[in-house]
């Protein structure tokens, strides 16, 4: 069950909290009575220097306000950030341990307290979901879908969680969560998105509680033994992204 569904300023949600598993619709695949609509190319961008939160969530907004009116296509915006905490809509203050060690930025996003910084791929999420199924819990199953199918491309068995949303791995130490998900929804255009751990130091997210769960891990790829690149990555994130959502990508560097 999908709950938490919040109006926000511009007469969208915010996609708050999830209980319970989600399900297996993909789009295409399971409804022959459900139109799907014809989507164009997703736009991919990659940002080759860590990229300021404000900034991101500045051009995120501006982006999704394209995408709303018709003026822009879907994108998926493939960056890092500098290190910092950010906040969801159901952070719990005493879930920041270390209130100064990086930035803390507020964030308009589902969920509680993150870390981003370098050697973690953030995969900024902009898509029309009215035109794949206005459909928030299917889209979030979407998302742990494709990130479950990149870690496969790695030799890495990502895993779901019920009641716990995100993409796990079973380890010696126990259950360690390898990626992130949390995201808005303004006028069914999706923004924020993933967090995909491949080499970050694991330590900095000794200062919170990563998204309220106490007692859970934090893992990465290059922590599981699964050497990869930053633009080996991409490129499974790419392949994978057409497998589940069913567009191919139309690619331009950041800043062209």
């Amino acid at each position: 069950m999908l709950t938490g569904l919040e109006p926000d300023d511009h007469h969208g949600f915010v996609l708050a909290t999830y209980i319970g598993a989600m399900p297996t619709l993909l789009q295409g695949s399971s409804d022959p009575g459900r139109p799907v609509a014809t989507v164009r190319p997703v736009e991919w961008i990659a940002s080759e220097t860590p990229i300021p939160y404000p900034e991101a969530v500045a051009a995120m907004e501006a982006r999704v306000a394209l995408i709303s009116e018709g003026s822009a296509p879907e994108q998926v915006w493939l960056l890092e950030h500098p290190p910092l905490y950010t906040a969801g809509t159901s952070a719990n203050p005493r879930d920041l341990l270390a209130p100064g060690r990086f930035p803390v930025f507020r964030s308009g996003r589902g969920g509680q307290y993150t870390y981003h910084g370098p050697g973690q791929r953030i995969a900024y999420v902009m898509l029309d979901l009215s035109r794949r199924g206005a459909d928030l819990r299917r889209f979030v199953h979407e998302l742990e879908e494709w990130l479950i199918r990149t870690l496969a491309g790695f030799g890495v068995a990502g895993q779901r969680r019920e009641g716990m949303i995100g993409v796990w791995v079973a380890t010696p130490r126990g259950d360690e969560k390898i990626a992130a998900i949390g995201i808005r929804v303004r006028r069914w255009v999706s923004f924020h998105g993933v967090a995909l751990n491949v080499a970050p130091d694991l330590d900095h997210f000794s200062g919170i509680v990563p998204c309220g769960i106490r007692g859970a891990g934090v893992t990465s790829l290059a922590a599981l033994g699964a050497a990869a690149t930053m633009g080996e990555v991409d490129a499974v994130l790419r392949r994978e992204f057409a497998t589940v959502f069913g567009a191919h990508p139309l690619t331009r560097s950041a800043g062209s």
